[in-house]
């Protein structure tokens, strides 16, 4: 009835009065339509699986640098990278992010590949090494993590090489991260696409014949060692890193390092365009941003110390350019699908 008492008094006003209201509400329609648009031109929503207390800060710098409003969605340690990725599958046919920031490439491999990733070439993604980026665009690397050997101090002929925890004078005195989680897990199926099915699934008979120890965590075994109780373990850089800064007695080796060696096996975060990204043009200039030396800068003076894919950018002293290592030459999306293949073995090598 209001409604139609409203209209009665609209059609029994002057033309030149009701051509004004008509006026002043297409005024406020346009000016609450532009409100929107800018508003969603200012914001960008990025789901995150790196450390938050790392992630975070370099989020904060491009919203005070952009002006760009940054709603971060941050993994929980107990979901680290799985829930991430997860939602991003469950919304797929209704794209809430506009951005995947990875810890590693391996699951936005998996995103690529269920059609959630959208190509997107980076003009600051143009000087990172090909091994580091989808041939297609459908993700980009950064700022990386090695995967290093942490020994003891009191360890005088240092292990040089991975195969070192075959060796019978280690036996019993190195320590691994559960190869069903994490890094740990991405490396061994990185060994498989090097040397092949049954070379990879001798190496690790071999080194549980050797007497090796598992743990929880990259981080509890570089305190093993740390600690004295082991020899030498395969960590992430950042575990070993961190152990030195605290002044713990144990040095960092980049393995495989000769000749013809392997190369250490690299692990850079990775960035996602999201296909239907509703920020579109927000999202691409956070993609930038990531991709960017500064913030590769950033990152490789925080505490997760990591390294730039880029050249000549300024680093600690605790850390090599990625110019003077051997890498692991791998293909991530083999890694990606054999990592999928080898839990079956993996679980019943662990004792499952």
């Amino acid at each position: 009835m209001l409604r139609s008492l409203l209209n009665r008094k609209f059609l029994l006003m002057p033309l030149s009065a009701r051509t004004g209201v008509m006026i002043f509400l297409g005024l406020i329609i346009l000016i609450f339509g532009c409100n929107k648009k800018k508003e969603a031109a200012n914001t960008v929503t990025v789901y995150v699986s790196e450390d938050q207390v790392f992630s975070e800060p370099v989020l904060k710098d491009f919203e005070k640098e952009t002006g760009i409003d940054v709603r971060a969605v941050y993994d929980t340690e107990e979901a680290k990278s799985t829930g991430a990725m997860n939602r991003l599958i469950a919304e797929k046919n209704n794209p809430q992010a506009d951005v995947y920031w990875a810890n590693e490439p391996i699951r936005s491999e998996v995103l690529k590949q269920k059609g959630i990733a959208a190509s997107y070439f980076s003009p600051q993604a143009k000087d990172i090494p090909n091994v580091f980026k989808d041939p297609r665009g459908y993700w980009t690397g950064f700022s990386a993590r090695a995967r290093v050997l942490v020994v003891n101090n009191r360890v005088k002929d240092t292990p040089q090489s991975i195969l070192a925890y075959t060796d019978p004078r280690w036996k019993g005195k190195a320590v691994i991260a559960n190869p069903l989680f994490g890094t740990t897990t991405s490396e061994i199926a990185a060994l498989y696409t090097i040397w092949g099915d049954k070379r990879a699934e001798a190496f690790l008979v071999a080194m549980k014949k050797n007497g090796v120890t598992l743990s929880t965590s990259n981080g509890e075994s570089a305190d093993f060692v740390a600690a004295g109780e082991k020899d030498f373990s395969l960590v992430d850089s950042d575990d070993a890193v961190n152990r030195m800064r605290q002044g713990k007695p144990v040095t960092m080796i980049y393995p495989d390092q000769q000749e013809n060696g392997l190369g250490c096996f690299i692990v850079p975060n990775v960035v996602v365009l999201i296909k239907g990204a509703p920020h579109l043009t927000a999202a691409r200039r956070l993609i930038d941003y990531l991709l960017s030396k500064e913030t590769e800068r950033k990152l490789a003076f925080a505490d997760c110390a990591q390294i730039p894919l880029h050249t000549a950018v300024e680093i600690p002293p605790e850390l090599k350019p990625l110019s003077e290592l051997k890498v692991m030459q791998v293909n991530y999306a083999e890694v990606a699908k054999k990592m999928i293949e080898i839990q079956p073995f993996l679980k019943a090598w662990v004792g499952f």
